[in-house]
Formats: structure tokens, C-alpha cells, sequence
């Protein structure tokens, strides 16, 4: 037995492949009405050092208060 090329919609027979071709221009009418939102700032690379790129390896190792207290005179 054959697959079908109709579904029946409401008592109605429709196409299959018609069916996807509108929902395909559908969708393509969609993603062109949608706003696109420009970008505020370009992203740049974060150069951290591997303890640092995160809260808990920054409260583990504090090195800014460890700089400020070398940098100090006396």
C-alpha cells in the first residue's frame, strides 16, 4: 500500500506537500517580520587568568586586595 499524498483537515483533503510548502513560506514571512536587534558593543575576548574567569576561583584567590597590599610603600 502506498502512503497517501492527502491529509483529511476538518472533512476536508489537503495535499501534503502543499501543506509543508505553506507552512515553510509561513515561517519564512515570520523570521523576515521579526525585528532584528542591533548590536550595542562589539565583543571583545576576556584575557583573565584561569583562576579569575569565575566567582568562586575569584573568592578563592583574591588578587587584587594581594596586589594592593604588595603595591603599598613601607
Amino acid at each position: 500500500m502506498a502512503k497517501p499524498d492527502t491529509i483529511i483537515i476538518d472533512g476536508h483533503a489537503r495535499s501534503w506537500r502543499q501543506l509543508c510548502e505553506l507552512r515553510r513560506q509561513q515561517l519564512d514571512a515570520w523570521r523576515e517580520a521579526e525585528p532584528q536587534q542591533p548590536v550595542l558593543f562589539d565583543l571583545k575576548e576576556g584575557h583573565r587568568p584561569a583562576a579569575e574567569r569565575s566567582a568562586v576561583g575569584r573568592y578563592r584567590e583574591p588578587t587584587f586586595l594581594a596586589l594592593m597590599v604588595e603595591s603599598e610603600p613601607g
